[in-house]
């Protein structure tokens, strides 16, 4: 398999804030909603797009405060995770209508976390007739729409106007 190098990434993953907190916290406090794809703040917790999404609407589920595990969460802060990932497969299936999704958390680096220190929920929304055969067979990820269009689209139903 052939590698699609992106070193403008790294900046991106590795950043931290002068504080030391992670980008998530950056954007928490930033509340540059459109430029940062938050599409809903919650009370311990807010929904972005992902900016290097498997697919078309994935969406992060972030608690406000950085944590690496489940279990550092306070009951609240998961109950509202836990209730922020219904309401966002709700805004996708209307948004966009995926045929169903795919739900997870990677906790840590040897499970894949790309910010391990700050956990996120990952929504994935799928489709059955999706492209999942480009990785396979050409090693490229076809999104059919820009990050901009669907935050617009997701925004509109997700109860916070854009």
């Amino acid at each position: 398999m052939e590698h699609l190098w992106s070193p403008w990434r790294n900046r991106h993953v590795t950043r931290s804030s002068d504080n030391g907190d992670s980008v998530f916290t950056d954007i928490a406090e930033r509340q540059t909603d459109e430029e940062d794809l938050v599409l809903y703040r919650g009370r311990t917790a807010f929904v972005l797009l992902n900016l290097y999404p498997y697919n078309n609407g994935h969406l992060l589920v972030v608690p406000y405060r950085k944590v690496s595990h489940w279990s550092d969460l306070t009951p609240d802060e998961q109950l509202e995770m836990t209730q922020l990932m219904g309401d966002s497969m709700q805004w996708l299936s209307r948004a966009l209508h995926p045929d169903g999704f795919n739900v997870g958390m990677n906790i840590g680096p040897g499970a894949g976390a790309g910010i391990p220190g700050h956990i996120h929920m990952h929504i994935v929304p799928r489709w059955t007739a999706d492209t999942n055969f480009m990785p396979v067979t050409a090693h490229t990820k076809v999104l059919p729409e820009s990050l901009q269009d669907t935050w617009r689209k997701l925004r509109a139903v997700a109860g916070q106007p854009g």
